[in-house]
């Protein structure tokens, strides 16, 4: 038996000052999967992870997200909270005066009491090796800590779906191998948008690029030790 996807566009178009930023793309993330989304600067790929929890509305296509077809803000709230979102920019997503603050901000949202809100920041610093910076005020942060702070804001409210927007911008070589062995012991379904195909290579399942507005299926090739180069199928 076929398993519906958890979230999903289909034909979905996103207009932007008169200019088709989406047109009449389709992508799914299923239960498990982990897809890598690539494309050139300005393709739309950060305007697809916006689209699929309303912060883009349709202009035209369909959204699915976890059973339901979302319409009104409310409906994407209840979206929101399954479809954790790391943004390409950390200081967009970090707001509180400390790093502990920051990362029981979303449990609490979703109605922790405080303790467990702060026991399980705790644990998710924990299992990102964050600890030692969990009283530390955020904005002091380097850029490779905001990104990683960012990630165990968006992991402590447990969603079923991640969408990661250039998750190892900024970090160096031993922070961005943590994050591959963070990443790989998740559960969560994943869409990655990077410019990184080596990470893309190291964690997805299968990588689709967006080119002219569409999403087209794509496959990333690798030969020992030379950097993967990507096939974009543009037959469909």
């Amino acid at each position: 038996m076929v398993m519906p996807p958890l979230i999903a566009l289909e034909q979905a178009t996103v207009l932007r000052g008169g200019r088709a930023v989406l047109r009449d793309a389709s992508l799914s993330l299923g239960m498990g999967e982990r897809v890598g989304l690539l494309g050139d600067n300005g393709a739309g790929k950060t305007t697809v992870m916006r689209a699929l929890v309303g912060l883009e509305p349709l202009s035209a296509g369909r959204l699915t997200a976890f059973g339901q077809s979302p319409k009104s803000e409310a409906d994407f709230v209840a979206v929101r909270a399954k479809a954790g979102f790391l943004f390409q920019d950390p200081d967009d997503q970090l707001f509180s005066p400390t790093v502990i603050e920051d990362v029981m901000f979303g449990p609490l949202n979703l109605g922790a009491t405080p303790s467990e809100a702060r026991a399980t920041a705790r644990d998710t610093l924990d299992r990102l090796q964050l600890s030692s910076l969990a009283d530390r005020i955020t904005h002091h942060l380097s850029g490779g800590e905001k990104r990683l702070v960012a990630l165990a804001c968006v992991l402590a409210m447990q969603p079923l779906v991640l969408l990661l927007d250039e998750p190892t911008n900024a970090l160096d070589r031993s922070a961005r191998e943590r994050l591959i062995t963070v990443l790989r012991g998740l559960d969560q379904a994943m869409l990655v948008v990077s410019h990184d195909l080596g990470f893309l290579a190291d964690i997805t399942t299968r990588v689709v690029a967006l080119e002219g507005g569409r999403v087209w299926p794509a496959t990333l090739h690798q030969h020992a030790t030379v950097t993967p180069h990507l096939h974009i199928d543009r037959r469909i």
